[in-house]
């Protein structure tokens, strides 16, 4: 078992984990405002996980967030590699096989800076990959 120095809240949740969860809210809300149906949240498969599954209009758009209170190690959305965008394509095929669903899809990342709890900055990147 691996050991570190995540910092756990109650109810043993880690500190990346609330931090994340908080983040996929904000962009969550941030789709709303730009008159997007969010359909669901944090679904999982064996291959990984989709942070937001959303309509526009008639298209399917995975999003991807990434949250972080500083940019000592870059900008939240250079964390999305060509793999992981490519995995996140595969994810949402799985979601849309699963769900018996067709139409258009786009992958899209929503990067967030925090300053305590007030977003400093939300990047809203359309078709990643």
């Amino acid at each position: 078992m691996r050991t570190g120095s995540r910092r756990l809240h109650a109810g043993g949740v880690d500190a990346r984990t609330t931090l994340g969860r908080h983040g996929e809210e904000l962009a969550a809300n941030h789709l709303r405002s730009q008159g997007f149906t969010v359909i669901e949240q944090n679904w999982r498969c064996s291959a990984g996980e989709l942070d937001i599954i959303a309509r526009s209009g008639r298209r399917f758009v995975f999003v991807e967030v990434k949250t972080r209170r500083s940019t000592r190690f870059g900008h939240p959305l250079e964390a999305i590699t060509r793999e992981k965008a490519l995995r996140l394509r595969a994810l949402a095929r799985a979601w849309m096989r699963e769900r018996d669903a067709s139409g258009p899809i786009r992958i899209d990342a929503v990067g967030i800076l925090l300053n305590g709890s007030t977003v400093d900055r939300l990047d809203h990147v359309e078709g990643i990959a």
